[in-house]
């Protein structure tokens, strides 16, 4: 009975172990990955301060978005650590351009993905 709790137990473990090992695997570098929020929390950062760096820099490209006369109605700033993805929709593809180069400009950003759609006005 003890032989089988302990194969049990052991299989177990290989099982979490496999997986956890696969789930961590991406195209991208690992260090890439990770991310800035990894790196943060190492330096001494707690969850809730990089929550905060992360919203304060998502306001920041939003405040740069508008600046920049983009429609920021139907854009969302998606941040981890420093790297921003622009989710959403914009009236037209030059809305789109510019949002991707006003959040590259802002201080604090390193890269940018822009997945923002393009919805026609009415639509």
């Amino acid at each position: 009975m003890n032989a089988i709790k302990t194969l049990r137990l052991a299989s177990g473990a290989l099982i979490v172990v496999t997986s956890i090992n696969s789930w961590s695997q991406s195209s991208e570098p690992a260090a890439t990955s990770m991310g800035s929020e990894t790196s943060a929390t190492s330096q001494g950062m707690s969850k809730s301060e990089v929550r905060k760096a992360n919203r304060a820099l998502s306001k920041k490209v939003l405040n740069a978005l508008s600046k920049g006369g983009v429609d920021t109605g139907g854009v969302s700033v998606i941040v981890k650590g420093s790297a921003i993805t622009l989710a959403g929709h914009v009236p037209d593809a030059s809305q789109a351009e510019k949002a991707g180069t006003a959040a590259k400009s802002v201080s604090g950003v390193t890269s940018v993905k822009n997945a923002l759609t393009i919805r026609e006005a009415g639509h």
